[in-house]
C-alpha cells in the first residue's frame, strides 16, 4: 500500500514564501492543516521526519496541483484538500480526510491516527 500526502499549497517558490508568511502572521488561517501539523515555518517536524524514516509504508507527497496534473481523470472524486489518499494497485481510496485532519492537534495525532489505520 502506497500512502499519498496532498497538501493544499501549489508546487512554486512564491507559493511556499507565501505560505512561511501565512504561517507567521496568520497560522490560524492558514489553510493547510496538514503542512501545519508536518512542518514548522520553514522547516519539516522532527517527529514527523523521524517517522517517514522508521516507517515501512511506501509515502508520495504531492501538492495540490501536482496531484490533479498526475491523477487527472474524469473519474477521479472531488477531494477536499489537504488530504492522505492510500492507494493499492490503481485504487486510491480516502484514508485521511481534511476535516480529519484539522481535529488533530500535532504531529503526533496524526502518526497516531496513520499507525491506528495501518493496524
Amino acid at each position: 500500500m502506497t500512502l499519498i500526502f496532498v497538501y493544499n499549497a501549489s508546487h512554486t517558490k512564491g507559493s511556499f514564501l507565501v505560505a512561511a508568511a501565512h504561517k507567521i502572521f496568520s497560522p490560524t488561517t492558514y489553510q493547510c492543516t496538514l503542512c501545519g501539523l508536518t512542518h514548522g515555518v520553514l522547516f519539516e517536524n522532527r517527529s514527523w521526519r523521524a517517522f517517514k524514516k522508521s516507517t515501512d509504508l511506501d509515502l508520495v507527497f504531492l501538492h495540490k496541483d501536482q496531484f490533479l496534473k498526475q491523477y487527472k481523470s474524469k473519474w477521479l472524486p472531488k477531494y477536499n484538500f489537504p488530504v492522505i489518499l492510500s492507494q493499492d494497485k490503481d485504487a486510491l481510496e480516502l484514508f485521511i480526510s481534511s476535516t480529519d485532519m484539522a481535529k488533530m492537534k500535532d504531529v503526533d495525532h496524526l502518526i497516531d491516527a496513520i499507525n491506528a489505520r495501518i493496524a
